[in-house]
């Protein structure tokens, strides 16, 4: 009877060591920092014995795998990205390796709108793929004001510029064929008139048109923030 109870508290006690080293097994080693983008809410990377934790508010680059059109897409699409470079703490240690995918969920497309209003498409980054295949629960969003896809400034502008542009020249030459009629001597008088006119009217139908569509070449690249922890098995080098 008192073997059997010694090896009973035996038992007990090695059980509680293995509950400790279990609990111990995986404690934070030290902590890093990724390489801050202009983005991030936060630097801070975990770094175990067994995984590293890339914080919530961490942000890092990933690319378009194939082109995409807001006009062909819908809700519940997948988006496929790729991690075009591996990505490391400032400190050396390698985080998520180059080729790994990003998977996305389309969770709604707004359609441009007049006036002048872009299309806006809202993704869910839902899904890390390392190259071993290893599949990594995530959660992330793109590092945009509202947290969406859109045509930049730049190509905003270039539209209305081509709209100005294109009906000037128009005026332009509206101006010049009504100068010639009455008196070829009227010429200047009719690009003063013209010109003006074209291009306000171009820039009032710029403005007043439906905004543009999103579209994205393959390899394209966007930022996108993490909404939570991203822990991943540590990786060999």
């Amino acid at each position: 009877m008192k073997k059997l109870l010694a090896i009973f508290f035996i038992m007990l006690l090695g059980l509680h060591a293995y509950a400790e080293t279990c609990q111990c097994a995986d404690d934070i080693v030290r902590r890093e920092h990724m390489f801050c983008e202009k983005c991030s809410a936060c630097d801070e990377v975990l770094i175990k014995n067994f995984e590293n934790v890339i914080c919530k508010g961490n942000a890092f680059k990933i690319v378009f795998d194939c082109k995409f059109w807001s006009e062909c897409a819908k809700a519940g699409d997948k988006v496929n990205f790729n991690v075009p470079e591996a990505i490391y703490t400032r400190e050396g240690t390698l985080l998520i390796p180059a080729c790994s995918k990003v998977v996305a969920t389309v969770i709604r497309i707004e359609k441009q709108r007049i006036p002048n209003k872009n299309a806006r498409v809202y993704l869910n980054f839902e899904c890390l793929i390392l190259p071993d295949g290893t599949a990594i629960a995530m959660n992330a969003k793109p590092c945009t004001k509202d947290s969406s896809l859109k045509e930049g400034p730049w190509h905003t502008a270039g539209k209305l510029i081509a709209w100005t542009l294109g009906l000037g020249i128009v005026g332009a030459g509206a101006g010049t064929g009504f100068a010639f009629i009455p008196n070829p001597a009227k010429l200047g008088v009719g690009y003063a008139i013209g010109i003006p006119v074209g291009t306000t009217v171009g820039l009032i139908t710029g403005l007043i048109t439906p905004g543009l569509k999103y579209h994205a070449k393959a390899g394209e690249a966007i930022m996108i923030m993490l909404c939570d922890d991203l822990c991943i098995k540590k990786q060999c080098e």
